[in-house]
């Protein structure tokens, strides 16, 4: 099904029958990671803990984790490598799978050092000496200050990785060797370091139960254990460095100053006494490993490539999705979940994956018919962000922003340069390196998980939901176009994902909805401003959270992600638009602006309907066609089915139907579609149903619903009358007591002058509401009397009422977007909550030891106070239907569940 030569296409993607191989290649040298090694044992230092780490292969069973914060060795170890417990990790094989775990290493600990530089200059360093250090009241997760060392990236040429890095003014490259000897492993550091001013400290390793120690200029050795049977050891290998032990725990070694450059090597090794001769005389006999030339590029790794065939969508509606098949199965038999992606101007792409591969797209055309794809990078953390700048690829992930270089131009990167890596990074599993996008002042801006408390981690509780995580977490920051700062721009949000106009600067974030997150805000970033989350706060004093550009239910966006702008104009009615992804519905929304008198920008947004096979996250234009293509992948509850695609939104030229404007104002709300509306149904009142409703903010998980004076549920408002604009694109709908809310919700049966049925719905957030000049619509004469007519008001309300039935139950479980989280029939995997089938007489176990027999009673207090009974082994990740939900449509979902 594929070949390097393009004799074969891949036509399908079946991911269920996919086989596939390790997630550590044996072929690539490192993964990165965090890595918790606070518990290693006595002999170890226990304030041990990195948020980015390369974890190196050296052969013979042998491994190190490089801090590359700190530039330090977090830990080293023999026998198994790691067992596979981060999010990309646990999920790359069993695709749903989010119980990841803090990384660990599976081995033997020989070696590590603590929260302080691996590196220093002028004097050695045990203390951690990173700005914000004793000046923050929660730990530092970032890197040195650029005066004491910087970490500049990583050289791949073959299966060895070349580190590269700055300790003051002077530049190191660093290979790491096995060094077998007489049944034991050590560990050679072999250096190459260019001319230096001061003399060079490193802290090869630190023993915290040391009892003795000898010190000599070229080897010194601490003893450790009961009987003083084990011995930590540093020798030195070539001329011009001396070890030294410092208060009988740190392992130095001096390098002095010189004004030439040189390779010296640095062997490390824990084992018996018995063994130390043995070391001896291998330091003795040792020489510094010969680098390879690195700095020009090694062959490639991953020769050959995949070749894919398209699917283009039928030309049905006015925006249909192709499938740009992904490269599964390949040679390599790696798995592709594609996260986003980047195009040069010629049509080219870059496709980043959530397991850390960058593929290569070539021949996207109209038709789809032969794709290329070749691998061009891998080993990066979590990566779910790419963009190309001055025809770079440049990667946002955990390590921070990395420049691929391919040195040679043989398609594959051989340096993965550190453009910046100044935003602090915590350990926490949640806490994403969400999205990226560059501004039209050629400056990266990104966004920070909030660090969401998943079971235990790595850093202490901090809120409901959360964990502490860094300083950054929970905010958009902009990084400078050197890559050499950051500034914080806002803060407070729980998952926030950007959308950034590449034209005009304008900066956009959705955030998640969960605790402290009553529903999904779509919000216009303003730089010190506070979104919301006390938990992800950091500092910002203590005024009321700006409001979001509009507030998105539930049952319309319960996930949202990034946001991305037409800049194209081959996409017809959408072109210049904004356009927010939904990765929970999933699809693709339309947003829309609302300028008031007094300056108030308010938002609403309608659904871009078409058949998406996988979630939507990311999306961006190719400058080549013009069209929007959309990646994404699956993992945390989405209702697509699929568990990855690229995807193209392609505009057919067809009539579209969806709102393009509104206005909302003290008479009612004016919506604007993008073709004529049949006037009979147009002005049906009787067509429209409108309802209101505000949320509260909590440290539960989203908001029930509630009425302006606070008690729970939705308030329905009449629509008096409809009236159609002269050019019938436009209807009027007078309502009355209009006023500033949290939501407003339109739905409407109506149909376009081409007889097309129009059954959907516009959610939107009137923040101002002042009076509406219609004058420019053309509706004719308007009965502004009807508003203060109680008696019409009446009338008008009168078939605002429910029906009970299970017909109505079915409509409402698909409305709030149950089946998101609840299966229908059995199905468990990538559920979030139980499934429903045959539920009603089962005994239910709860996570508080607690058991119940699933009645209607049970049912109901499930929809309305989740937390109160959660299922055992399940997520407590579900809002309170307080509100959402009358008496009749619990009824009514209890009777359809009975159907079931």
């Amino acid at each position: 099904m594929y070949c390097a030569g393009g004799k074969e296409l891949i036509k399908e993607n079946n991911f269920e029958t996919l086989q596939l191989g390790s997630f550590v290649e044996k072929d690539f040298p490192y993964i990165s990671t965090s890595m918790d090694a606070s518990k290693l044992g006595a002999s170890f230092p226990k304030d041990n803990i990195s948020a980015r780490t390369l974890a190196l292969k050296l052969g013979d069973s042998s491994y190190v984790c490089f801090d590359t914060d700190l530039l330090r060795w977090t830990v080293a170890w023999t026998g198994e490598f790691l067992p596979m417990y981060l999010m990309p990790q646990v999920s790359y094989k069993d695709y749903y799978n989010k119980g990841n775990k803090t990384a660990q290493i599976a081995g033997t600990p020989k070696l590590a050092t603590g929260l302080y530089p691996g590196w220093t200059a002028g004097a050695p360093v045990f203390k951690d000496i990173r700005p914000g250090v004793g000046k923050q009241d929660i730990p530092v997760w970032g890197p040195l200050a650029a005066k004491d060392g910087h970490w500049n990236g990583v050289y791949v040429y073959r299966n060895q990785a070349v580190l590269s890095y700055q300790v003051s003014n002077s530049q190191l490259y660093e290979m790491v060797t096995a060094a077998p000897f007489a049944g034991e492993k050590g560990f050679q550091r072999n250096f190459r370091i260019q001319p230096n001013q001061e003399n060079l400290y490193l802290t090869a390793a630190e023993v915290a139960d040391g009892s003795d120690v000898k010190i000599s200029d070229r080897i010194s050795y601490v003893f450790h254990g009961n009987k003083k049977d084990s011995v930590t050891a540093v020798a030195v290998i070539g001329p011009g460095a001396k070890t030294n032990i410092v208060d009988k725990r740190y392992l130095s070694v001096e390098v002095p100053s010189a004004g030439s450059s040189r390779e010296v090597a640095v062997l490390v090794w824990k084992g018996p006494f018995s063994k130390l001769k043995d070391f001896e005389a291998k330091a003795a006999s040792g020489k510094p490993a010969p680098f390879p030339g690195f700095q020009k590029g090694g062959p490639a790794i991953w020769k050959g490539s995949v070749f894919t065939q398209g699917k283009l969508g039928a030309d049905s509606e006015d925006y249909v999705i192709d499938q740009v098949t992904l490269p599964v199965p390949n040679p390599w038999k790696r798995n592709v979940r594609l996260a986003d992606v980047a195009f040069w101007p010629d049509g080219k792409a870059a496709g980043v994956t959530f397991s850390g591969d960058v593929w290569i797209i070539e021949g996207i055309s109209a038709d789809l018919k032969k794709v290329k794809w070749t691998r061009f990078a891998s080993g990066l953390h979590e990566s779910m962000s790419i963009e190309i700048r001055h025809n770079d690829v440049y990667v946002y992930d955990r390590d921070g922003i990395t420049r691929l270089v391919d040195l040679n131009k043989d398609g594959m990167a051989d340096y993965y340069e550190n453009f910046s890596n100044v935003m602090e990074q915590s350990p926490e599993s949640r806490e994403w390196a969400g999205s990226m996008a560059l501004g039209p002042d050629d400056c990266f801006y990104i966004s920070k998980g909030g660090a969401l408390n998943a079971g235990d981690g790595p850093t202490p509780f901090a809120a409901k939901g959360f964990r502490t995580g860094s300083i950054q977490s929970g905010s958009v920051l902009k990084v400078s176009k050197d890559g050499k700062s950051v500034e914080v721009l806002a803060t407070g949000m729980r998952g926030p994902f950007i959308g950034m106009n590449p034209q005009t600067g304008v900066l956009t974030a959705s955030d998640q909805q969960g605790n402290f997150v009553p529903s999904t805000p779509l919000f216009l970033i303003k730089k010190g401003h506070f979104y919301g989350v006390p938990a992800t706060r950091h500092g910002t004093g203590s005024r009321e959270p700006d409001k979001p550009l509009t507030w998105i239910p539930h049952n319309v966006d319960r996930s949202a992600i990034a946001q991305t702008w037409i800049t194209s104009d081959k996409m017809g009615p959408l072109n210049g638009d904004l356009i927010h992804f939904s990765f929970g519905r999933p699809g693709l929304l339309r947003v829309l602006f609302d300028t008031t008198g007094d300056g108030t920008v308010q938002g609403g947004v309608s659904f871009i309907k078409a058949a998406y096979t996988a979630p939507t996250s990311k999306g961006t234009i190719n400058p080549k066609d013009g069209m929007l293509y959309i990646s994404g992948f699956n993992l945390w509850g989405s209702s697509a089915n699929g568990i990855s695609a690229l995807q193209r939104l392609r505009y057919t030229g067809l009539p579209s139907y969806r709102p393009n404007k509104f206005e909302v104002g003290t008479q009612g709300v004016v919506i604007r579609f993008d073709s004529p509306l049949d006037e009979k149904a147009a002005t049906e009142a009787r067509n429209y149903r409108v309802k209101r409703w505000n949320y509260l903010r909590t440290e539960e998980y989203g908001s029930g619903h509630y009425k302006l004076d606070g008690t729970p549920g939705q308030e329905s408002l009449p629509v008096l009358k409809s009236y159609l604009s002269a050019d019938k694109k436009a209807v009027f709908l007078l309502i009355p007591d209009v006023r500033v809310t949290e939501q407003m919700e339109v739905l409407y049966d109506i149909s376009a002058a081409d007889g097309r049925a129009m059954q959907d719905g516009f959610w939107f957030t009137p923040k101002s509401v002042e009076p509406l000049s219609l004058n420019a619509y053309g509706f004719g004469t308007v009965d502004f009397a009807l508003l203060t007519d109680k008696a019409a008001i009446a009338k008008a309300a009168e078939h605002l009422v429910d029906v009970v039935s299970a017909e109505h139950g079915k409509a409402m479980f698909e409305k709030l977007a149950c089946a998101g989280c609840h299966s229908t029939g059995t199905q468990v995997d990538g559920m979030y909550g139980p499934p429903l089938k045959g539920i009603l007489g089962k005994r239910r176990e709860f996570s508080d030891g607690t058991a119940s027999v699933a009645n209607e009673k049970y049912l109901k207090e499930s929809i309305l106070d989740p937390p109160v009974k959660r299922v055992k082994n399940y997520s407590g990740e579900m809002p309170s239907y307080v509100g959402v939900v009358s008496d009749s449509d619990i009824e009514s979902i209890i009777l359809y569940i009975k159907s079931l």
